[in-house]
């Protein structure tokens, strides 16, 4: 117990040390260095946070300016072979700091905030990737690192190829006339289900493919209760592949809520790899033509 004690008296000023640590190496940069930048000095050596944003660098050919990656950043495969700087929304200055980026680019909703404004305050410029969850946003993280390279002419190329694309995958759903209802489930910890709502990237993903998502009146992931479930009479359930712990169809139609909806009865459910059906960048509108196959089968027509 007493050993307890001393490492919890301790952890506090240890805590606090690595802090004002992270704090005391921004101090040292010039600050105010990033502010307003939108095409880098230097793209040799970039540090991609956002999986995103790393498969854009790919598909417009620029992979070699790439010095480090985030952890969500899966796709390529020769992606892994780049040092990895932390999860997105866990990152820490020194991780990102350490592969000596001659600039960084993020894509929003980076984290945690006090990590990003570190970055953000040393000589290294830092732009920050706007994220939508639809066809427009697509393109626009497309153009904005395109010229954030300085390579416009072939971000330009590819942005109308993946418009052409992602307008054909929505043509696909449009003679549906019965919309499926879809539960995106993001976790079912305990037994509770976690599921998405508005302005979400699951969200914006079941209404490209031609579906409905089943839950509404509230933004982002939410624990939803029994009775909200049944209540929402979803006809599929979708969840990521690959995303942390595995869960078996037999926990997933167990559950009583999800085991009284059409979904449990039909024991429908979609799988789809969480980088791939959520990562709104050069897969997307491939993403789009596999969920909708799988929601209506041969009525979507190519």
């Amino acid at each position: 117990m007493r050993s307890v004690s001393r490492l919890s008296a301790l952890r506090g000023p240890i805590i606090g040390s690595a802090i004002g640590l992270s704090l005391a190496f921004a101090a040292m940069q010039p600050a105010g260095a990033t502010e307003g930048v939108s095409v880098f000095a230097d793209p040799s050596k970039i540090a991609a946070i956002g999986g995103s944003i790393t498969e854009i660098v790919y598909a417009l050919g620029e992979e070699k300016r790439l010095a480090a990656r985030d952890s969500s950043s899966l796709y390529p495969k020769a992606a892994l072979e780049l040092p990895d700087v932390g999860y997105m929304r866990q990152l820490s200055p020194e991780g990102v700091l350490s592969v000596n980026p001659t600039a960084i680019l993020a894509l929003h909703g980076s984290g945690p905030k006090e990590a990003v404004d570190v970055l953000k305050k040393t000589s290294i410029p830092f732009i920050e990737v706007p994220e939508q969850y639809n066809r427009e946003g697509i393109l626009q993280k497309v153009r904005i690192v395109g010229k954030a390279l300085g390579v416009e002419t072939k971000a330009e190329v590819l942005a109308k190829a993946l418009d052409a694309k992602l307008t054909a995958a929505k043509k696909q759903t449009e003679s549906i006339k019965e919309r499926k209802r879809v539960l995106f489930v993001l976790s079912m910890q305990g037994g509770k289900i976690m599921a998405a709502g508005s302005d979400t990237a699951a969200n914006g993903m079941v209404k490209l493919a031609g579906g409905v998502n089943a839950v509404e009146g509230f933004s982002g992931y939410k624990q939803m209760s029994d009775e909200a479930i049944v209540t929402a009479r979803p006809d599929v359930i979708l969840m990521m592949s690959n995303a942390g712990p595995p869960v078996s169809d037999d926990e997933v139609f167990g559950n009583p809520s999800i085991a009284s909806t059409p979904a449990g009865t039909a024991r429908k459910l979609i799988r789809i790899d969480g980088a791939y059906l959520l990562g709104f960048g050069p897969r997307t509108a491939d993403a789009i033509h596999d969920l909708a196959v799988s929601l209506y089968g041969a009525q979507v027509t190519d």
